[in-house]
């Protein structure tokens, strides 16, 4: 058990008092991130023995959780080799970081703490038996009376065991070490407009020329410096300029003029873009130097058409791509309907209702009548394979148009065993909605589609756009608004 003192930490400048903190982990914490025991800083950790007990119930199974389990397992073993039973009473050091973990092994900094031996401590009436959330309260509760010179945190992922928590009296806080970006709202959405004086502050050192069939210009000023790379700038007028910027140095940057998908003569398999958002989308779908594209936006925006129809471009008439892979994650909106039978792709089928959905909108002007638009199907539905993300692991895609569809539910460590998939030759395109996030303990800022929005911004060869305008129907963008 730790002792009361509070002697302050070298790395903090805050008073003595306010100096040593301690937090209690819930087993949500440690099923979600198996790294967190490392994410404390200089402060201590402390475990109660019911999550223990919690996390060997679950160490079973192929899920991710499970996996998670194991890993905080052989994390604890780790910390604990060589250790006696009066070191864990001192409390175990932990490494302020670790290889796999978050980086290379430094000095030790806080310590990890185990229940050895039962708090004197109650639960007030109003929250009686022995449920595990109830013997965390309990143990947290009796340390706060044991140590009160020290600031007793607990950290859960469930929202009704901080509500009671709080209730009892007790500070109790979500884990944010998971979060990607503090606001989901501070998430970049590809697109910059240009204030209405900006070619007058950018317009004395301006030079253009062409590059085949795409207009450039370079220019500096104030505003360039924060333009990023593969980001979309715009004026807001109706024969403005739409550019999307190639390289910037300091207050120096290159722009190229953005491809017009919005007429029919350049439309892409016969679809054409509908608002000024759809257009910067098919430009990074379309463009060979991007091998990431990350589409934000919520139903009937038309990010899954978009990307299905600039693939087959690609794919039918570029022949770029050997073939489209199309996944997602298999997460039911109502009770689930069970196992399937037949093959993995089979299996799939009823989770593609999308794909079946664009692939008619797709192949709806196909000559010859339905006997053609059936032998147009079957064509594309020859070079479109569906795949199981639970196949992924050990595959290398190899000039692949990939689509991860739904992408929102992935978490930060799928969606890194999935990119890192692609081969030679293959674009990754990963759309969804991280207002509609069906994953426990996924957010829209933990979100593996944040997490790869935001670390990837500013790379040359990746892109992101958020697409605002539903063009489904007029029925469809009512219910988006009002319900």
């Amino acid at each position: 058990m730790p002792k009361t003192s509070s002697k302050p930490s070298a790395r903090s400048t805050e008073p003595a008092a306010a100096q040593r903190r301690i937090y209690v982990l819930d087993t949500n914490v440690l099923m979600h991130d198996p790294a967190a025991i490392y994410r404390f800083d200089e402060h201590d950790i402390y475990l109660p023995m019911v999550v223990l007990e919690e996390l060997d119930h679950n160490k079973k199974g192929l899920s991710e959780p499970a996996r998670n389990v194991r890993q905080v397992s052989r994390f604890l073993d780790d910390l604990m080799q060589g250790a006696d039973k009066a070191d864990i009473e001192r409390g175990l050091p932990i490494p302020s970081a670790l290889n796999g973990g978050g980086g290379t092994r430094h000095a030790p900094s806080g310590r990890l703490f185990f229940q050895t031996r039962t708090l004197a401590g109650k639960l007030p009436a109003e929250l009686p038996g022995q449920a595990s959330d109830n013997v965390i309260l309990a143990q947290t509760l009796a340390l706060q009376a044991e140590m009160p010179r020290v600031r007793v945190t607990l950290v859960s992922k469930d929202i009704n065991l901080r509500i009671k928590a709080a209730i009892v009296g007790i500070h109790a806080e979500d884990y944010y070490s998971d979060r990607t970006i503090e606001d989901v709202d501070l998430l970049e959405s590809g697109t910059r407009a240009l204030p209405a004086d900006f070619w007058e502050k950018h317009s004395k050192d301006i030079r253009s020329g062409k590059e085949g069939d795409r207009t450039w210009y370079e220019l500096e000023g104030p505003a360039v410096a924060q333009w990023r790379v593969n980001e979309f700038v715009y004026e807001d007028a109706p024969q403005g300029i739409e550019a999307i910027v190639r390289s910037t140095e300091g207050n120096h940057a290159r722009l190229e003029l953005a491809r017009d998908y919005r007429s029919d003569k350049h439309g892409v398999w016969g679809i054409t873009a509908r608002n000024r958002e759809q257009n910067f989308a098919l430009n990074l779908l379309q463009d060979p130097e991007i091998d990431l594209v990350t589409m934000l936006g919520p139903a009937g925006t038309g990010k899954t058409l978009l990307t299905l129809a600039a693939g087959l471009a690609q794919t039918l008439d570029a022949n770029r791509f050997a073939e489209i892979i199309m996944t997602r994650v298999t997460i039911p909106l109502g009770e689930d309907i069970g196992f399937l039978p037949g093959t993995e792709e089979e299996k799939m089928e009823p989770w593609m209702g999308a794909l079946m959905d664009n692939l008619e909108v797709l192949t709806q002007s196909a000559e010859g009548g339905n006997w053609g638009r059936a032998a147009t199907q079957d064509l594309l539905r020859n070079r479109i394979k569906i795949r199981s993300l639970n196949f992924m692991r050990g595959r290398t895609f190899m000039n692949r148009y990939v689509i991860v569809d739904e992408a929102q539910n992935l978490t930060p460590k799928q969606m890194k065993a999935l990119l890192t998939r692609a081969g030679p030759g293959t674009k990754m395109v990963c759309l969804g909605n991280i207002a509609q996030i069906d994953t426990p303990y996924l957010t829209e800022t933990t979100s593996g589609l944040t997490y790869v929005v935001n670390r990837f911004r500013g790379w040359p060869h990746g892109g992101h756009i958020t697409l605002r305008r539903g063009e489904r129907s007029r029925l469809a963008d009512q219910a988006s608004e009002v319900l």
